[in-house]
């Protein structure tokens, strides 16, 4: 089995960086995308990104290739849950020759699964 997601969207708000208390980056992006009944938002975690990350803002088109991931957490009131894309790669801008290379990729991890 192969988990892989590629999203084309908008930015719902400006890229935002957390450091975890490993020492680990990690940028969150929430991306508006089409979806049947309209539009709607998936939220993305990028691990340990460029810098350049950083300047990624509300309404710029992205491309974001990764896979899918659920993960439970404690809260006050029991067990909570996420569900999320983690990036591979995000390709601001949709600028071609980024976005063919990423989605690229992909196709060819999907490929190497099902050989």
């Amino acid at each position: 089995m192969m988990n892989v997601v590629a999203l084309a969207g908008k930015l719902s708000r400006p890229a935002a960086e957390r450091l975890l208390p490993s020492g680990d980056r990690l940028v969150n992006l929430e991306v508006t995308v089409a979806g049947p009944a309209g539009h709607e938002s998936v939220p993305v975690v990028w691990m340990d990104p460029p810098a350049s990350a950083l300047t990624l803002d509300s309404d710029q088109d992205v491309v974001v290739v990764g896979r899918v991931r659920r993960r439970f957490f404690r809260t006050v009131n029991g067990t909570g849950s996420r569900t999320e894309v983690v990036a591979d790669t995000v390709v601001a801008g949709l600028k071609g020759k980024r976005v063919d290379a990423a989605v690229e990729k992909a196709r060819q991890r999907l490929a190497a699964t099902l050989t």
